[in-house]
């Protein structure tokens, strides 16, 4: 069965696009067949995942068409792009920024219709994949709202900083208001928190990760922590970059795929229990 995870927080900047195309990656990598939806008008996991298919291929994906034309003509499967062996881009556009106006539109009586339109969409592909990732963006919106109750789980981004640990507390009581809002339709819950290092050593880092503990619950907070590594900022520019085939990989590569393949690993286990 398909398994549907958001990564969220209302901080921006916190990794939430990284950590989900770098799980992605690895989930692929694996053997799962795993489709990242972008729901984020910013496109920035498709600029990502876009790079580092080019990185295989040389060549440069181009589209016929937008995902908002995609959604109009309620063909999700006719804009999914394929970027590496069992590695799938629903991808975003600028033209994305016009959903909520088009839902307004098209369910202008009913609320409910248009945060449960996308799931209805994506629920006549679903079963191709393995694993469905969605990044959203850092906002109360249609896009967090899309993404919320077509999940299976959640998992909580958290940069050890007080305004992303606010953020993902207000992330977690919007979690909450939605299930009870729709309750009779959703069944998703909180996968995990996954901690990601603002400065390695830093005691403030230390502070706030032992804060998270004592608020959400160690058990609740993932083991495997993400690290500030300086190569994971290239890939914004460059791809991610094939550990088994890219001539550019290096040491510095070799303990970025390391270190999420052990997040990755363990967002498994997490799943198994």
């Amino acid at each position: 069965m398909t398994k549907k995870i958001t990564f969220g927080n209302f901080k921006g900047g916190t990794g939430k696009t990284t950590n989900s195309t770098l799980i992605s990656y690895h989930l692929a990598k694996q053997g799962f067949k795993t489709l990242l939806v972008d729901l984020d008008p910013q496109a920035n996991a498709t600029s990502l995942l876009l790079k580092t298919a080019q990185n295989e291929t040389n060549e440069v994906i181009t589209f016929s068409k937008t995902l908002m034309t995609a959604i109009s003509e309620e063909d999700l499967s006719s804009i999914v792009t394929p970027i590496l062996d069992n590695l799938y881009l629903l991808p975003s556009f600028a033209d994305f920024t016009s959903y909520p106006l088009y839902l307004e539109k098209k369910f202008p009586n009913s609320q409910k219709d248009r945060v449960f339109y996308f799931r209805n969409l994506l629920s006549k592909i679903e079963d191709q994949y393995d694993y469905i990732i969605f990044d959203v963006p850092p906002t109360l919106s249609s896009y967090t709202d899309t993404a919320m109750v077509s999940s299976d789980y959640i998992v909580i981004v958290l940069q050890t900083q007080e305004r992303s640990f606010v953020g993902a507390e207000a992330f977690i009581q919007y979690t909450q208001e939605m299930y009870n809002t729709y309750k009779e339709e959703v069944d998703f819950d909180i996968l995990g928190i996954l901690p990601v290092l603002l400065k390695n050593t830093s005691k403030v880092d230390q502070t706030i990760l032992e804060q998270a503990k004592r608020e959400f619950g160690e058990e609740n907070i993932f083991t495997n922590v993400v690290k500030n590594m300086e190569r994971v900022k290239r890939y914004d520019m460059i791809g991610i970059t094939n550990p088994d085939s890219d001539a550019r990989h290096d040491m510095h590569d070799k303990k970025v795929h390391a270190l999420y393949s052990q997040i990755t690993n363990e967002l498994l286990e997490r799943l198994n229990k």
